[in-house]
């Protein structure tokens, strides 16, 4: 008896040998049908997003103009960093750069205290009222660049704009004289200060939207409890919202760094073109260089493209470090 449980046993170990080694060849074939699934996504952003890239990069070293589009002309030529080095001991390019980090740092500065100090006050306010309100600020949000830009543009011009007519209707004592002539739009720091209060009006909704659907799910309780231990408004924010918060408060930040470096519609609109090189930040540089340029120098235009997308890699890299830091330590 004993034997025959013993063999039934034995055999029925054999033969789930025999299934598992039979079933193991298909499942190692199965293993690349995730990967042929995603082949033809992969190979769409390699060609939408990659190559511009590895395009814009080749671009910037070789002397590429718009000769080299006409027909029985030969193709750029490697140009041995010429650009770069052009870069590196320009003056002006410093200065640019110097004034886009300024104007930049500015813009995502005061987008975000005033964004989130909008959805603390949201927060606080009724549903109706906080949705109402909402609404009304993503309007300017989805405000088109070119629309905002044209009427603050309007608001400043000189003898006609609403502001400088105000301000001409003020004291002199107050505010000082000659507004109504006066020109914004010449001198950098006044142009800039209008280019700032242009992003701002148009960035600062989106943050104050995504703050208050942030603070939505923090549990009431843990305000409860900093509220019995004594925190002020102030200490509970530090020691309970922002905590909550910072994986949110990173990525807007990033986020608004992105886009802000990349202001172009609203300096064009509001320069009037590219007359006053003072003016310029990166973004306006690129296009002054590779396109409005006589003759257009792509490959200068491109060595700039490439440094702006640089800073944006290295910014886009400190976010993804500080998220995957915070995962460890969770």
């Amino acid at each position: 008896m004993a034997h025959t449980v013993e063999r039934a046993a034995d055999r029925e170990t054999e033969g789930t040998d025999r299934v598992t080694a039979a079933s193991a060849p298909k499942r190692r074939r199965k293993i690349p049908t995730p990967y042929l699934l995603i082949t033809p996504a992969l190979i769409l952003l390699a060609v939408v997003l990659l190559w511009p890239i590895v395009q814009m990069v080749w671009y910037s070293l070789t002397s590429f103009t718009t000769r080299n589009l006409l027909p029985n002309q030969p193709g750029p030529e490697w140009n041995d960093f010429a650009h770069y080095r052009r870069l590196l001991t320009d003056p002006e390019f410093w200065t640019i750069l110097r004034n886009t980090v300024v104007v930049c740092v500015l813009m995502v500065g005061i987008t975000m205290v005033l964004g989130t100090l909008v959805g603390l006050l949201l927060h606080r306010l009724p549903k109706w009222f906080a949705g109402f309100v909402s609404i009304g600020m993503m309007l300017a949000w989805a405000t088109p660049a070119l629309s905002a830009s044209l009427v603050f543009r309007w608001l400043f011009l000189p003898e006609r704009g609403l502001v400088n007519v105000a301000l001409d209707r003020l004291p002199d004592w107050l505010v000082g004289s000659g507004w109504l002539e006066y020109n914004w739009f010449l001198q950098p720091g006044s142009l800039f200060t209008i280019l700032v209060t242009v992003i701002v009006w148009q960035s600062f909704p989106f943050v104050a939207v995504s703050v208050l659907a942030g603070l939505k799910s923090i549990p009431s309780e843990l305000y409860e409890a900093a509220k019995m231990d004594g925190a002020s408004g102030w200490k509970s924010f530090w020691n309970v919202t922002f905590p909550m918060l910072r994986p949110l408060f990173a990525l807007l930040l990033v986020l608004q760094i992105i886009w802000d470096l990349r202001v172009f519609t609203q300096l064009y609109i509001l320069a009037n073109s590219f007359q006053n090189k003072d003016v310029y930040l990166l973004s306006y540089y690129i296009y002054q260089q590779g396109f409005s340029a006589s003759p257009a120098n792509y490959g200068m235009g491109s060595a700039i493209a490439v440094v702006m997308t640089v800073m944006i890699l290295a910014v886009t890299a400190y976010y993804l470090r500080i998220m995957i830091r915070q995962g460890e330590t969770r």
